[in-house]
Parts: structure tokens; sequence; C-alpha cells
């Protein structure tokens, strides 16, 4: 309520602010609205997405996520002209420091609560508050997110391959919906200018979490119960207790890592019978497995873009020895769990 109360204030005061952020509307993502969060909820994502006419998207490497954004028709109209560099192309860069500048002088007008915005944080496209939640700190991301309703790009085709999981049609509705892109920073951009966006599939992953099942029926009220979440949640616990305990060797790996890495274990096992709730310990080691078999290889398959891997192969040593530590836990029951 308290993060609710702070997003809301500022939402509103943004709206009214600039009638180019006038059609700005508020998203959850991230884990805690997965509900696959296992310690204390201070952490929160929250987008802000931004409807946008039809878009041109140029490449801007070989990933297949990372684009320039270009307009198709002349969007004076609109404000847009103020955010575009000298290419023409919409600048990630000025749309944040923009909306940054809106909501640092906001949260001087927020009262009851002690909100202050972080440090920028290199790279990160996120705009990071700072909520005084006593004894603790709350922070939230609020990531810039552009929605538009057009085909997705090339190199998402052969990615989501959910039809044996989830079904074709799911998959057909899946790529039906609207594109979203996040302001992010690429760093293999051959000048860094700060104008590229990155795919968002956040709203399809939180779908595809939330409604898990091969039958209709898992999980719901008078249905069988699987352990899929919960595996999702012990990898994702189990990251995070690693990186506590060993930030600086781990600091390249993120929660999104071992989520993949869990969506690519529904696919290899796609049927509810694969994930009884009673097997919890054999299909979270089964996931782990699998995990650690892509720190090996140094090769983890982004799930909606297959040509994108998410492990840079100049970082072998650090999946080592993210894959020895998981080894070692594995192998002794999971000591960082009860320390």
């Amino acid at each position: 309520s308290l993060v609710n109360g702070v997003v809301s204030h500022l939402v509103q005061a943004i709206r009214g602010k600039d009638s180019f952020f006038s059609s700005i509307e508020r998203q959850s993502a991230g884990s805690y609205y997965e509900r696959v969060k296992i310690s204390e909820p201070n952490e929160f994502d929250i987008m802000l997405v931004m409807p946008v006419a039809r878009i041109q998207l140029d490449e801007s490497d070989d990933t297949g996520a990372y684009y320039y954004v270009s307009f198709k028709r002349n969007p004076k109209e609109k404000g847009w002209s103020k955010f575009l560099d000298e290419d023409e192309k919409l600048s990630a860069f000025k749309m944040i420091q923009a909306l940054r500048e809106i909501i640092k002088q906001e949260v001087k007008n927020i009262k009851d609560v002690e909100v202050t915005v972080a440090r920028k944080k290199a790279g990160s496209p996120a705009i990071t508050l700072q909520i005084k939640n006593p004894p603790s700190e709350i922070s939230v991301d609020i990531i810039l997110t552009l929605e538009v309703q057009q085909s997705w790009p090339l190199s998402t085709q052969g990615g989501l391959k959910i039809e044996q999981w989830l079904g074709t049609k799911v998959r057909r509705d899946m790529r039906f919906r609207s594109l979203y892109l996040v302001a992010k920073q690429n760093k293999r951009e051959k000048v860094l200018r700060g104008n590229t966006w990155r795919l968002s599939f956040s709203h399809i992953e939180k779908d595809m979490i939330n409604n898990h099942g091969n039958s209709k029926t898992c999980c719901e009220s008078d249905g069988p119960k699987c352990c899929r979440k919960g595996c999702l949640k012990l990898l994702k616990y189990l990251l995070e207790q690693l990186k506590m305990k060993y930030p600086k060797e781990l600091e390249k790996f993120c929660s999104y890592h071992v989520k993949t890495a869990f969506l690519h274990s529904c696919v290899t096992w796609p049927y509810d019978s694969d994930w009884h709730l009673g097997d919890l310990d054999h299909c979270f080691q089964q996931c782990l497995r699998f995990f650690m078999d892509c720190l090996q290889k140094s090769q983890l398959t982004h799930f909606f873009i297959p040509q994108y891997n998410l492990l840079s192969l100049e970082d072998k040593a650090k999946h080592h020895f993210l894959s020895r530590k998981i080894s070692h836990e594995l192998n002794n029951g999971f000591p960082v769990f009860h320390e």
C-alpha cells in the first residue's frame, strides 16, 4: 500500500506536469506481481507504459533485442520532436531525463512518506525510488516503456516455443499482443548514444507464470496443484542468497537468468504431471541442473529471441564460478538456505 500510494501520486503528477506524458499508464512487473517473491517484498518494478503510433525498428546489433526507434509518420503534433536525436531517432536517454526531472521535483511534495530518487546507475533503464519504511527501505524501479500495436520483429519468429506446453492457440494469441520496448542502453552499440530500446516481454512472462498449466485447471481452486511457481521461487531465492554471499563474482547475474532457465524447463517438461506438488524437491533440482548445464556451456537462449544468448562468452569464468557454487549447494543440502 505504501508503494501504491507513492506511485499513484507520481503518475498523477507526471500526467499533469507535461501533456506529452498525459497518456502514461502504470503496469506492474517483476517477482512480487508474479507472486514468486520469497523474502520481504522490498523491491518493486513498475512500468510506466506510453502508447506510441506506428514506428520503425532498426536493429542496433546482432542480438535481435536492441533497436533504434524512429517514426513512420511525422510525429510533431504529439510533442515527440523534442525527444528525437540528430538522426531523427527517438532518444531513450532524453525521455528518461525528462521523466526523472519531473519525478525529482514531485517527490518533494509527498508529505506522509520519505521518498528519494536514487543516483543514476550506469546502463540501468530504471529511475529508482527509495522509500523509507523503518527499520528498512523499499526500492521501486520505474521503467519507461513504449507500447506499440504492431507485429513483433523477425528476431522473435522462432521463440516462445510453448506449443507443447501451453498450446498453439495460446502462442498465436500472445504474439498478437502489443510489443513493449524499454529504454535500455545497449553496451555493444558502436557509438554509445543512449538511444537504444530493448524488447520487453514482461507482460507475457507474467501471464505464462500465472497461467502456467498444460491443462487449464492447474492450480485453480478445485484443480490439481503443481510446483512450478515453487520452483521459480526457490531458483530466485537461491540466486539472491548466493549474490549476497559473493556480490563481486556474481554481479553480472540477475533473476532474469533463472526466470529464463525456468521457462525453458517448462518447455522441456511440458505436462502438469511433470510438476506434481509433492515433487517440488525433485523438480527444483531438475531446473537447477538445467541452469547449471547452461552455465557450463555459457549458453542461455533468450526465451523469445532465439538468436540472443543471455550469457556473454567473455564471462565464462563467472558462469563456471556460479555453476560450482550451485553444485556445492545441491550436493550439501543447500546450506545457504539455512545461513
